[in-house]
């Protein structure tokens, strides 16, 4: 027996106007003249439908992050870095938000850590006003756009707290247009925004906060080019704990009288799976028929990546970081997994596999990939710079890949696994456990005793010491790790205002 389904839904009109109809398109045409209908072309070039009817937030902010063209810096499927609603985890599991969508506030923190710049404001905090003028700005340009969140009873519509973008203003007839995501229940429509921002005023009973709206424009420039924080292991709970929480109390109660005791007190106590939390953000590709060509995009991104790495490597605190680990003993080293230097092949290989989990969507999922073939060479095409290159042949028992992952690298010299161009390849351990300091919140060195030594490390860790790529690369960090301890604590829908840094 069929099941019964429903095709679309009949928008109420009014109070809403189709933009399709004559009239909408009537409203369309004088808003444009009136100037503000900007920001339309960028969103509708955009435009998507919610791939499932609970990922209405997930859609709105992929389709603005898109529209203001800010790179992921990461994979999507296959070659292409671009947002979708499967990438927008960060701040709450997606079967969480398949289940019972997101709030307002996760929202928020899930725009900061995409990437974007965000001002986020409920009703109780703004006035219908503010908002009006906020509309009109944003509608009259391309770099900033509107997210709005509501209840769709104001408009007679069927269901309840909806996001959707909005996508246009009319100023004689004082209304918004609205750029549903649910495409499948309703077309994009015009509302009066006196109605809309009643519809907003209403409370979310999942928080028992208003709803409200929030701007979205690019930021100065896109983050995480060669680090980032991870929440997708279960471990990241109790990691931004300790960060955030136990670090600042450890060497404030311990008796540290130099840098090395610092560094001993934070790494020797690292929780299980610290691995896991902080990682280098790779560019991954598939091999084509052997051509190890690259392209100027891909030379321009590695050798930023190469230049964000050779300034923590520069820093003075690297240099004591580096100390500290060659004068710990082999079974302390083991607890320090990510400082732990394996061999060249066996990294060669896991960078490789992982290439290839990312190529397949497939990423930390149960089907085991196997690098049976790796290379590492140093490419140098047109007289640049040589560039890393690491080759691998990844067979998961029913086919096989060629995948090439792009690594920042330190020469080193020969690494002795054959060819004359094989370089070694730095394997991600010093670099991350320093710059994980330099992202620490800069209080937590307020509780050192020694005055002298506090003021030594605050110098080494200090952002204004830093040159501007790593200074970059260390404040996106920080933010990451303030809006992960938010969501550890369930602040986020408390604390809209982006991370203090």
């Amino acid at each position: 027996m069929a099941m019964a389904g429903l095709y679309r839904r009949v928008l109420p009109c009014p109070p809403a106007i189709d933009f399709a109809s004559s009239e909408g398109k009537q409203l369309f045409f004088e808003a444009i003249q009136g100037g503000t209908m900007e920001g339309f072309y960028r969103l509708i070039s955009f435009f998507q439908t919610q791939s499932e009817p609970a990922y209405c937030g997930l859609a709105s902010l992929s389709m603005v992050l898109n529209a203001l063209a800010i790179d992921p810096g990461r994979k999507w499927k296959g070659p292409w870095r671009w947002f979708d609603e499967s990438m927008l985890d960060c701040c709450e599991p997606l079967e969480k938000v398949k289940e019972k969508g997101i709030s307002f506030g996760k929202l928020v923190c899930l725009a900061h850590c995409g990437g974007a710049k965000v001002e986020a404001f409920r009703t109780n905090q703004s006035t219908i006003d503010d908002f009006r003028k906020h509309v009109i700005r944003c509608a009259a340009s391309d770099d900033c756009h509107v997210i709005s969140s509501y209840h769709r009873a104001a408009f007679k519509q069927t269901g309840t707290g909806h996001f959707s973008p909005i996508g246009g203003y009319h100023a004689g007839k004082d209304m918004a247009l609205i750029l549903d995501v649910a495409r499948f229940k309703y077309p994009p429509h015009w509302v009066p925004l006196t109605l809309l921002w009643e519809a907003m005023d209403s409370v979310d009973e999942a928080t028992g906060q208003c709803r409200g709206f929030m701007l979205i424009s690019r930021p100065h420039r896109e983050p995480g080019l060669l680090y980032t924080l991870s929440c997708k292991h279960e471990s990241w709970v109790g990691i931004a704990k300790y960060l955030m929480d136990d670090v600042p109390k450890l060497v404030k109660s311990e008796d540290i009288k130099d840098i090395e005791k610092i560094l001993s007190v934070i790494f020797l106590s690292l929780p299980s799976n610290f691995g896991e939390f902080i990682k280098w953000v790779a560019e991954v590709r598939r091999s084509e028929d052997g051509n190890q060509s690259l392209s100027q995009e891909e030379k321009g991104r590695l050798a930023v990546k190469e230049g964000v790495l050779k300034q923590v490597q520069e820093s003075g605190l690297f240099k004591h970081v580096v100390a500290f680990l060659s004068s710990v003993n082999f079974c302390c080293r083991n607890m320090l997994a990510v400082g732990h230097q394996s061999d060249l092949p066996d990294i060669a290989a896991s960078v490789c596999c992982q290439g290839a989990e990312i190529l397949a969507g497939k990423l930390s999922s149960s089907e085991g990939f196997c690098c049976r073939e790796t290379c590492v060479k140093s490419l140098k095409t047109n007289g640049d710079k040589p560039v890393t290159l690491v080759s691998g042949t990844v067979v998961d028992g029913r086919s096989e890949q060629g995948v090439d992952v792009l690594v920042p690298s330190s020469q080193i010299g020969d690494c002795g696994c054959g060819p004359s161009n094989c370089i070694g390849l730095y394997p991600a351990g010093n670099d991350i456990l320093t710059v994980l300091i330099l992202a620490l919140p800069t209080d937590t060195w307020n509780g050192i005793k020694d005055e002298k030594l506090s003021q030594y490390i605050h110098s080494l860790v200090s952002t204004k010491n830093l040159p501007s790529l790593l200074q970059e690369e260390v404040l996106h960090l920080r933010r990451q790790l303030h809006l992960l301890k938010r969501c550890q604590e369930n602040k986020v829908d408390d604390d809209l205002g982006e991370p203090s840094i």
